[in-house]
């Protein structure tokens, strides 16, 4: 049993890892997009194992009232943040960051 023991605190160690390591963003702009399609971008000044995040100066993506998986050009204010990691669906720089062409959407022909 005292090597069960030990095989379990291993186990529980390794999963409190992080998978990557965020502290590369720290006082950067970063871009988050969560569960049910909200996005914010902000400066990450912190951030624990289970991916919540602080972030500071956020400014929340507004989202098309008649379809909510579209953006609009809207935003709004929301300053000091923490977000719960559980609902953080994306993370990514937003300087690395650019909007590309639907690449699985089929091409419409004139």
């Amino acid at each position: 049993t005292n090597d069960t023991n030990k095989e379990l605190e291993l186990n529980t160690k390794k999963k409190k890892e992080s998978i990557f390591d965020l502290s590369k963003y720290i006082d950067k702009p970063i871009r988050v997009k969560f569960q049910g399609g909200r996005e914010a971008s902000g400066v990450l000044k912190g951030f624990d194992p289970l991916l919540n995040l602080v972030l500071d100066g956020t400014i929340e993506y507004m989202r098309d009232p008649d379809d909510q998986l579209k953006l609009t050009e809207d935003t709004r204010q929301l300053g000091l943040v923490v977000c719960r990691g559980t609902s953080v669906v994306l993370i990514c720089p937003q300087d690395g960051m650019e909007a590309i062409p639907n690449p699985f959407v089929q091409q419409q022909d004139g």
